[in-house]
């Protein structure tokens, strides 16, 4: 019977000591497309959260009653009375897009009947859209029919979008003038009178 071929020990111990060498590199190129995933992760959930912040902001401003408070500061600050695009299922609802003085966030503020800056007694929900604001303002037109939204966060490329359609802002009927009311008053039949002398 012929001797059987069998590895050294010599040999095992040199196999052993390039596994020892090859496996740490292995393992930190591992680590590294670890981490390079979970940074991708976290790049597109911002992204995500910053599209869906713009869209609900297009959607506020798309679905308003055309009453749009632009007041500039530092930042923009934009009240929306009256819009049908609520998230918390108001049937109608103010929402206010303001810029915080903590970490500059951008903040929605959405209720019924509130006035800023808010009281204790205020029944809002607040949600914070993004921090590290750099820019933020609106401009309307002088039609009233379109937005120009801009949006920067510290270290990015500013955002911007057009709202187009907008409606035109309510007029709150004036009460009619004291003449107006007698004149509504009469009847057909005076008038007729009146205008037609004999």
């Amino acid at each position: 019977m012929p001797p059987r071929k069998a590895f050294t020990l010599l040999e095992v111990l040199i196999a052993i000591a390039l596994m020892g060498i090859m496996l740490p590199a292995l393992y930190s190129g591992v680590e590294m497309l670890r981490q390079s995933n979970h940074h991708l992760f976290e790049s597109l959930e911002k992204a995500k959260k910053v599209t869906q912040a713009t869209k609900i902001l297009y959607l506020d401003i798309l679905n308003s009653d055309g009453n749009l408070n632009i007041e500039k500061d530092e930042f923009s600050r934009l009240c929306i009375e009256n819009t049908k695009n609520s998230i918390y299922a108001l049937p109608s609802a103010k929402v206010c897009w303001v810029v915080s003085k903590d970490k500059n966030t951008l903040l929605r503020v959405e209720g019924n009947g509130y006035h800023l800056p808010l009281g204790l007694e205020e029944n809002v929900e607040i949600d914070s859209v993004m921090t590290e604001v750099e820019l933020f303002d609106i401009y309307r037109s002088k039609e009233k029919d379109k937005v120009l939204v801009l949006i920067g966060q510290k270290g990015k490329e500013p955002i911007s979008f057009m709202v187009q359609g907008v409606l035109e802002p309510t007029q709150k009927k004036q009460p009619p003038k004291p003449q107006e009311q007698t004149e509504s008053l009469q009847t057909p039949s005076s008038k007729t009178l009146d205008s037609n002398p004999e």
